[in-house]
């Protein structure tokens, strides 16, 4: 099976390569109304030909390739760049690399078309002809500006969420539905005390280090995060019969662990490494986009209520992490890890108790 990280990184390139296509149709059936049995460019009198496919599959390709270049590679360099700047900076460079590439092609196949060297006069006055055409750059701007529209796709889905805008882009959510989820309600120790040593702008810069940390984790294990709630995060995964499986759990341990191995750059930037209690449960929510003047994807139901008051018994019971009786029977973790049965608890506002378990 492909795997969450994998299934991330398609949703962020391909529409790099499906953009760009549209952009080609769009184009060519433009063209085609404005030249209609026209064989040859009145611009320029080169040939004409009508053709729908071979454009599309083209920009299709180079858009995977641009893809690919941006999210694993030019997207981690400008980082920590503001919206407008990455925009800006890393639509000049690929117009840059494409002019480049143009222009490298350009003069490699007429120097072997004419037999002559690629530094030639007569080589060189064709490819400053072919440059100094008004419908070359027109087309590159036209192509330039489906770059934009991908990379505005890829920072809008990276600020608001790649599946939230997913579910806004098909309507999923535009009626409300009911569905099982898992959720887990994650907070950091002794926060307060915390900020107060550091103070607010450090403090918010430690915040920002501790999410991104726990962000490779999430990635791996297919969690969505619903809300960043101060140094409150809570998670969340769609409960089905093809994935009951512990990765709600396996995310947990694996963002410990990611903390547990940058402790030395905490220690060393803020004399603090921060750590973490949870707890995690399951049930009903409904799901829907709600809002006006600002629109959210929301989940209601007591399943939210109960996991944030099994989450504030953390401390009670010494402990990290606190699972629910119902979340454990629909897992089946029987042997997989070590539980420790807390016995029955009630909830804070709650009549009927709850048990509880610990990983130990």
């Amino acid at each position: 099976m492909i795997s969450h990280r994998s299934k991330r990184y398609l949703v962020k390139i391909i529409p790099f390569g499906l953009i760009p296509m549209v952009f080609s149709i769009i184009y060519s059936l433009l063209e085609k109304g404005i030249l209609g049995n026209h064989e040859f460019y009145p611009s320029t009198g080169n040939p004409y030909n009508f053709n729908l496919i071979v454009p599309a599959i083209v920009s299709f390709v180079v858009g995977i390739f641009i893809g690919t270049l941006e999210v694993f590679y030019l997207n981690k360099i400008f980082i920590k760049n503001s919206f407008a700047k990455k925009i800006v900076f890393k639509t000049l460079i690929y117009f840059c690399v494409l002019i480049l590439s143009i222009f490298t092609i350009a003069i490699l196949s007429t120097a072997y078309e004419l037999k002559l060297s690629p530094i030639n006069s007569e080589v060189l006055q064709i490819i400053a002809n072919f440059f100094s055409n008004f419908a070359l750059w027109s087309i590159l701007f036209y192509f330039t500006l489906g770059l934009v529209f991908c990379l505005f796709y890829l920072e809008i889905s990276d600020n608001i969420g790649q599946y939230v805008i997913l579910n806004f882009f098909t309507g999923k959510y535009h009626k409300p539905i009911e569905e099982e989820r898992i959720f887990m309600f994650l907070d950091m120790k002794s926060s307060t005390s915390i900020a107060e040593k550091l103070g607010h702008i450090k403090y918010f810069d430690l915040l920002n280090d501790y999410y991104r940390d726990l962000s490779d984790p999430i990635i791996k294990y297919g969690g969505e995060i619903y809300q960043y709630v101060g140094d409150e995060l809570v998670l969340s995964w769609k409960l089905n019969k093809n994935n009951k499986n512990t990765n709600c759990i396996e995310c947990f341990l694996s963002m410990q662990e990611s903390l547990s191995k940058k402790s030395d750059i905490y220690l060393s930037k803020y004399k603090v490494v921060p750590t973490f209690k949870a707890a995690i449960h399951s049930g009903l929510v409904t799901t829907g986009e709600i809002g006006k003047i600002k629109k959210d994807i929301v989940f209601t139901g007591d399943v939210l209520n109960t996991t944030a008051r099994i989450q504030g018994l953390c401390n009670k019971y010494g402990v990290k992490l606190l699972l629910s009786s119902a979340l454990k029977d629909i897992l089946e973790l029987k042997n997989s890890y070590n539980l420790i049965e807390l016995g029955q608890t009630q909830l804070r506002g709650k009549e009927e108790t709850i048990i509880l378990y610990s990983i130990s």
